[in-house]
């Protein structure tokens, strides 16, 4: 993998041909080319972006845009995996899209521990609905941690706000509310992400039939878990597998 960092967007100054070539010929012998920030510049320069969707840093997404009409430029997002080249806007996306990169390779349970190490969201999404990590809340703060690690342990069980409330020894509402400033989520749709992660891993680590997956992730019904999946990750679970399971690393 190439990576490419910020690089010089000051208008009429060109890129080294060094640079530019460097690049090609590290994208013409399969290597993976990651630009962060302004480093999309490089990457336009080269020729790399041509017929590309692409971000940067929204400061100069007009300039790349102006400069390089070949390349579909999108302000909106935070970064864009196309495959074999992918860009983030500023530095914050930028981590965002290593972690990406650290899912895609490695699977969701090591890039959350990458995450959780970093003391950053496990993921955000950029734009690619099918890679959404919904397992790691951005904060457990509020002294709701225990709780919280409490119910992820207890999935596959049914589970309701009055349940989570009476173990975080708060009335229903006040546990609303305290969850709701902590993770930004509502109680009912925290439960439904973590169980829409614990069916992302199980479907990433093993071959167990959709059926078995849907109960342990306490989803129920195969096809209620393909209806929420569907939903909220944007792919059956079907397509998932097939797009993570093989990524993974032996043992």
């Amino acid at each position: 993998m190439t990576s490419v960092p910020d690089a010089c967007v000051e208008e009429g100054r060109p890129l080294t041909p060094g640079l530019t070539d460097a690049l090609r010929a590290a994208h013409a012998a399969g290597a993976r080319m990651v630009s962060l920030c302004t480093g999309a510049f490089a990457l336009a320069e080269a020729g790399l972006l041509d017929g590309r969707r692409a971000t940067a840093h929204w400061m100069h997404t007009a300039q790349l845009a102006a400069r390089y009409p070949e390349v579909t430029v999108d302000d909106s997002v935070l970064y864009v995996d196309d495959g074999d080249v992918l860009t983030s806007a500023g530095l914050t996306a930028g981590v965002d899209l290593c972690l990406h990169l650290v899912r895609r390779d490695l699977g969701a349970h090591v890039a959350n521990q990458l995450a959780r190490r970093m003391v950053v969201p496990a993921h955000r999404p950029g734009g690619q609905a099918q890679f959404i990590d919904l397992s790691v809340p951005e904060t457990d703060d509020a002294g709701l941690g225990p709780v919280l690690d409490w119910a992820r342990a207890r999935l596959d069980r049914p589970l309701t706000v009055d349940d989570l409330a009476r173990r975080a020894a708060m009335s229903p509402r006040t546990f609303y509310r305290r969850l709701r400033a902590a993770t930004g989520t509502t109680p009912l749709q925290w439960l439904l992400n973590q169980r829409l992660a614990r069916a992302q891993s199980l479907l990433e680590s093993t071959d167990l039939p959709v059926e078995r997956i849907g109960e342990l992730s306490g989803l129920g019904t195969a096809n209620n878990l393909r209806h929420h999946f569907l939903k909220q990750v944007g792919v059956s679970p079907g397509d998932y597998r097939r797009s993570f399971f093989s990524r993974r690393p032996a043992g």
